[in-house]
């Protein structure tokens, strides 16, 4: 994974704005878990390619410090040998002087590769420093825009559930609102009142059809008098022993009820 691609995918990610990506979205909580997806799997990504850019960037460093240290003994030796030399050349051993003298530029040839060596990595280790920055700081952009990420997840989650049970709380209370005629205790009271009028006018009837058979009762006695006079004529009484007749018998069932007091 190249470092330009590591750093256009970190960039892209943590100048993400994710407010506006919600509102834009369809399903945010899909879009939501979705971002979270891809923000986990990115943040492996880089954490792995950015691991492998500090272990290349550790080798230079190491590579640099050989370099340095090697510079530092070849000057060391370069020194020896110089000091060597000019001991011999004191002591009047101009050949072994000269052998010395070789040894020591042979020394500060090798210092001044290493130098140069070490010169040369150190743009490359500023360099390699400064991506490596920039993708740590890349890499804790992206997490914390993970957590923003879950944090938003969890509010809409619980937003959501709150207005669910907000809106189920809303429909019960419709359902029984007794004012409702349309509500199921609405349609239940009024068969109760159509109820309680069919009985109210079951008993009216019963009452009215209880007058009338007390009525014919009455129709009853008036035509058994008269079928009881009409024979009496028959029989050759007159009109006024049919009436003292009547007169006795309506004594007599005045007396009924008091005999039966007694």
């Amino acid at each position: 994974m190249a470092k330009q691609s590591i750093f256009g995918r970190i960039s892209t990610l943590v100048r993400a704005n994710i407010n506006a990506m919600i509102d834009s979205a369809e399903d945010p909580q899909k879009m939501l878990d979705q971002l979270v997806r891809d923000y986990t799997n990115n943040i492996a990504d880089a954490e792995s390619a950015i691991a492998e850019t500090i272990g290349n960037l550790r080798l230079l460093e190491r590579d640099h410090q050989e370099d340095v240290q090697a510079a530092a003994e070849w000057g060391s030796k370069a020194l020896a040998a110089s000091r060597k030399g000019d001991e011999l050349r004191a002591a009047g051993d101009g050949s072994g002087a000269d052998k010395f003298d070789n040894l020591a530029k042979i020394a500060l040839q090798r210092q001044l590769s290493e130098e140069s060596q070490a010169k040369a990595a150190e743009p490359q280790i500023a360099a390699q420093t400064e991506v490596v920055d920039k993708l740590k700081d890349g890499l804790n952009g992206m997490k914390q825009k993970l957590e923003q990420l879950r944090t938003k997840r969890s509010e809409l989650l619980a937003r959501a559930k709150v207005a669910e049970a907000q809106n189920k709380v809303h429909d019960a209370i419709k359902s029984v609102n007794v004012l409702d005629p349309t509500s199921e205790i609405g349609r239940f009271e009024d068969k109760i009142r159509r109820q309680e009028a069919l009985a109210q006018g079951k008993a009216e009837l019963a009452a009215s059809s209880l007058d009338g058979q007390f009525e014919s009762l009455d129709d009853l006695g008036e035509l058994t008098e008269v079928e009881a006079r009409l024979a009496a004529l028959k029989a050759g009484n007159t009109p006024s022993a049919l009436s003292a007749g009547a007169a006795e018998q309506a004594a007599i069932a005045q007396d009924l009820p008091q005999q039966a007091q007694q």
